[in-house]
Formats: structure tokens, C-alpha cells, sequence
């Protein structure tokens, strides 16, 4: 190694490494997130049968597919231009425990105020019955499409701001 060399210590090859893994690793903790966000979308929206409507029609399945790749895109996004915990060891790199927190409580403000104002904004408007998109399965998957590019908006905003 040349002394007047300038840069990290680390060879680039180990952050290039880190990078994947940090990409991998919370692209599949938002995924899991976002599965679990369905779920209890569908406990908590009782009258809509999300899950067992989307798979009716190829429509549906292609409106969720293509909301889960914005929502995965997004939080690719936010991971590799997120702030990362530096000389941290290896672990907090890859998931710093604040930002995974935050991460967490996100999910949970985000679908409790979600649900929350889909039911208020449902009160005020009478004449629209939001209700009523059980009625047909794309409606649904348009519904879902949604949910998950909302979510996916506000995890990365999760994953960006710096703490």
C-alpha cells in the first residue's frame, strides 16, 4: 500500500460485500413486514377479504405483484441512500438496532393510521362506500396496490432519515 494513498482502510471489495448484505437483509425484513401488513389489514378492514379476493383474478395478482416491486424498489432505495452506522462492528452495520426500531414503530403508525383514516375518510363520505370494493377482486387488488406503495413510501422515509 502506497502511503499517500487517500480513502478507507477497508478494501473496497468488504464494503461493496456490506452493501449487498445490508440490501438483502432489509429487503426481506420490509418484505416480511409488509406480508404481516396484509394480514392484519385483513383483520382489521373485517368486510374485505383482501387475500382470498386478490386471488381471483390475474388482474389482482398483477396489481399486487406490481405494488410489492414499488414497496421492495423503495426500500432498496432507502437502504442504499440511508445514512449507515460507521464503526459499529459488523452486525449494527447491517441492522442498526435504532433505525430497525424505527422501522418497526413506522409499521405499526403507518397501518393503525392507515385503517384508521380509510374508515374516517369512509364516515364523511356517505355517498362513496369504500366497503364496496369487496365486491370485485381487482377493486381489491387496486386497494392492496395501494396499501403496499403507501407503505413503501413511508418505510423509506424510515430508512432515510437520519437519527
Amino acid at each position: 500500500m502506497n502511503v499517500n494513498e487517500i480513502g478507507p482502510v477497508t478494501p473496497f471489495y468488504v464494503i461493496v460485500l456490506l452493501w449487498a448484505a445490508r440490501v438483502i437483509v432489509w429487503t426481506f425484513i420490509c418484505a416480511l413486514l409488509a406480508w404481516l401488513g396484509i394480514r392484519v389489514l385483513d383483520v382489521l378492514t373485517r368486510p374485505i377479504h383482501e387475500q382470498d379476493r386478490i386471488g381471483e383474478s390475474p388482474i389482482s395478482v398483477g396489481l399486487f405483484i406490481a405494488g410489492f416491486f414499488i414497496l421492495i424498489g423503495l426500500v432498496i432505495h432507502g437502504v442504499v441512500t440511508g445514512p449507515v452506522l460507521v464503526g459499529g462492528g459488523l452486525l449494527a452495520s447491517l441492522i442498526d438496532p435504532r433505525r430497525l426500531g424505527l422501522v418497526a414503530i413506522t409499521f405499526v403508525v403507518a397501518l393503525l393510521l392507515g385503517v384508521a383514516l380509510l374508515r374516517i375518510v369512509d364516515r364523511l363520505t356517505p355517498r362513496i362506500p369504500f366497503l364496496s370494493v369487496e365486491q370485485n377482486p381487482v377493486a381489491v387488488g387496486i386497494y392492496v396496490f395501494g396499501y403496499l406503495v403507501f407503505f413503501g413510501l413511508i418505510i423509506h422515509g424510515a430508512l432515510i432519515m437520519p437519527l
